[in-house]
């Protein structure tokens, strides 16, 4: 099978945040990758909010997906080289469960340096395997 691209550059502001849900939600359709619809919202919800709340400044943000082979990876990219934290469960603190749910959904992730900035990016495959 061919590996399918895409990326797009969207200002770390909190409409971007549905936007890029509507855009991967319109190429995975397109692509007719078989990755649960809802997950990969969640997914890509939770990388792009936490450019949104930790990115100071005129930044951009890159989102970028690629599929092959029945695996989609979910990349984004920012200017900041501060790194993205699975804290810890608080009962008292509303926020601050992105990573964890990440990490919990994604079959794999990290973050590697870019020129200037990170990229966090996740692995999911079709549920196939």
């Amino acid at each position: 099978m061919s590996t399918l691209t895409t990326r797009v550059d969207l200002l770390p502001t909190a409409g971007s945040v549905p936007a890029a849900r509507h855009l991967v939600r319109e190429v995975l359709r397109a692509w007719g990758a078989p990755q649960d619809d809802g997950d990969i919202a969640l997914l890509v919800t939770e990388l792009v909010t936490n450019v949104v709340d930790h990115v100071e400044g005129e930044s951009v943000l890159s989102l970028e997906l690629e599929f092959s082979d029945g695996w989609l990876r979910i990349a984004v990219a920012d200017g900041s080289a501060v790194r993205p934290v699975v804290g810890e469960l608080r009962g008292d603190q509303p926020r601050g469960r992105g990573m964890q749910i990440v990490a919990a959904i994604a079959d794999r992730w990290g973050v590697e340096d870019t020129d200037g900035g990170k990229r966090v990016w996740l692995v999911i495959g079709s549920g196939a395997d």
